[in-house]
């Protein structure tokens, strides 16, 4: 897979800053958070929305928030310890304190699927993700989307894995000027049918193809 986009990081946060909303929202709603566009703007820009759930919008902060870090803060490693940063910061105040950027200790279910995660262990954990950065005949793209589909497959945290996948592999996008992963509305049912084929299979190749194909965003400069 070559890389779509070859930015500068600073071309790059910029492309990310102008449709900063735009991410949130499709990001909240791939989550099953039901808000508008036009709420999604109103909530970043602090103001009132009336009719939304509070948990509704504090997921919407939040996100603005882990946005923020992740553009703001070039030189932060690819590691377990941001993994576990960016759920704090995507789930704050809505899981318990005792489960935020922590692995997960009891058993979820998908929707879709009879399938089951497996229990996540910290030291496999660190292996795989490591295994994943170190592989230098691919390009970050292809990197960055493989990351971002074990993360979600893993499930290794209570809530919030695929917005804290599609965090982790974004900073990795945008560090290396390659643009920007994220699910349009119209694709995301398409994009959850592969999803569950890919919880059940382990077999993540259609699903990557298609989001290559798909679901990178950015401009020519």
């Amino acid at each position: 897979m070559k890389n779509k986009f070859n930015l500068t990081r600073e071309q790059n946060v910029f492309v990310a800053k102008r449709n900063i909303v735009d991410y949130i929202w499709k990001s909240a709603n791939l989550e099953g958070i039901g808000v508008t566009y036009p709420e999604t703007q109103a909530i970043y820009d602090g103001g009132i929305v009336n009719g939304l759930t509070v948990d509704k919008i504090i997921a919407i902060n939040n996100l603005k928030y882990s946005w923020q870090f992740i553009l703001e803060n070039e030189g932060i490693d690819y590691d377990f310890k941001s993994l576990c940063h960016l759920h704090k910061s995507t789930c704050d105040k809505l899981v318990l304190d005792q489960n935020l950027g922590r692995l997960r200790t009891t058993p979820v279910n998908i929707g879709g699927t009879s399938w089951k995660p497996q229990f996540p262990i910290e030291s496999q954990i660190k292996e795989e993700l490591e295994n994943l950065l170190n592989q230098p005949e691919k390009t970050k793209t292809e990197i960055a989307i493989e990351i971002m589909l074990w993360i979600m497959r893993r499930q290794m945290f209570i809530d919030g894995n695929k917005r804290v996948a599609m965090l982790f592999a974004n900073k990795i996008m945008i560090d290396n000027g390659c643009g920007i992963i994220t699910i349009a509305q119209e694709n995301q049912p398409t994009f959850y049918e592969k999803l569950i084929k890919f919880y059940e299979s382990g077999d993540n190749k259609d699903l990557k193809q298609w989001i290559y194909n798909t679901s990178i965003d950015g401009i020519d400069l």
